[in-house]
């Protein structure tokens, strides 16, 4: 049986108690969930929708619960819609802690996060890390893990993350390309049941470099990687134009697409399903997912709060949850 899945309290000032509230509301049959989080923040957002809460000591009181299970990480000081605040990013980050901790423990099938700020971790606590991705690999203790953001439409893996632009080119090597291939490859196959996945590689130069006459990247730099990857027997294609990999007949040729830097890869998933989109922590020991949006403040507490993506977090949490157990 499918333990529970563990959803971080998230920045409590933005929109993540409105969007948790409602993903419990309208989660599928059997989607057991369990928020590690400060119980009268939540009732603040639960009261006003009808729904009762039950705090539990163990992760095991959420399976089958009629009412939204939590688990007690308290806040420093009451959170104001929009308005975040630096006392709370201790309790913050220990919802992560714990999260992971009952993953890693198998009391958790998954840990689904909600948005938060990392600049607020890091005015308030000394956070030290760019983002989730980082911080969860830390957390995990393993060296390098891979992000990919999921809609029923398209799969992408940026191979370069939160780098700006001008330091994209300096950051991809072979090595670290050959290590994003692999994760995602090993990560398609154990957790998205594919037994041979397709995988399209953009290339970084406009028109995948025109045969060096715009980079040689794709040549001294990708190309290698994927020839011998192929010899391995991944079915790989590339590299190729980013401008002609996202039309939905392209699409149809391959399960992810591997991107060189960020923007290459969230923006045409953004582009195609912005409400839908779900992003994948992929290399870590546990299962992540995550609502591909932020914190929202600017809407926070105004009823204007989406909650389709964490919904699709959440399913897809079960679903690879199902997929690795099996």
């Amino acid at each position: 049986m499918i333990t529970p899945a563990a959803l971080t309290m998230g920045d409590p000032s933005g929109i993540c108690g409105e969007i948790g509230v409602a993903a419990w509301q309208k989660r599928p049959e059997g989607m057991d969930f369990f928020w590690v989080a400060d119980p009268d923040w939540v009732r603040t957002h639960t009261e006003p929708a009808g729904v009762a809460v039950r705090v539990i000591s163990d992760p095991a009181e959420a399976t089958g619960a009629n009412a939204l299970p939590v688990l007690p990480c308290p806040l420093a000081a009451p959170a104001v819609p929009g308005q975040p605040d630096p006392a709370n990013a201790a309790a913050i980050i220990a919802s992560i802690e714990r999260a992971v901790a009952l993953c890693r423990t198998g009391q958790a099938s998954a840990v689904v996060t909600n948005p938060i700020n990392k600049k607020g971790l890091k005015d308030g606590a000394g956070f030290a890390f760019p983002g989730h991705t980082e911080f969860l690999a830390h957390l995990a203790g393993v060296q390098r893990s891979v992000m990919m953001l999921t809609a029923p439409e398209l799969r992408v893996v940026p191979v370069t993350i939160h780098v700006a632009l001008e330091a994209v080119k300096a950051t991809l090597t072979p090595a670290l390309l050959e290590e994003t291939l692999r994760i995602a490859h090993a990560a398609l196959r154990t957790d998205f049941g594919l037994a041979n996945p397709r995988i399209a590689v953009a290339g970084l130069n406009p028109h995948a470099g025109e045969g060096g006459a715009m980079g040689r990247e794709e040549i001294e730099i990708i190309t290698p990687v994927l020839d011998r990857l192929r010899a391995e027997g991944m079915s790989l294609s590339g590299p190729l134009s980013a401008d002609t990999m996202f039309h939905a007949r392209a699409r149809d040729g391959y399960d992810v697409a591997v991107c060189m830097y960020h923007d290459q890869a969230l923006i045409p998933i953004k582009t195609l399903n912005f409400d839908a989109g779900v992003n994948v922590t992929l290399g870590l020991p546990f299962i992540r997912t995550s609502p591909d949006h932020g914190t929202a403040y600017d809407i926070a507490g105004q009823g204007l709060a989406q909650p389709t993506s964490l919904i699709e977090a959440l399913r897809l949490a079960h679903h690879m949850a199902t997929k690795r157990a099996a």
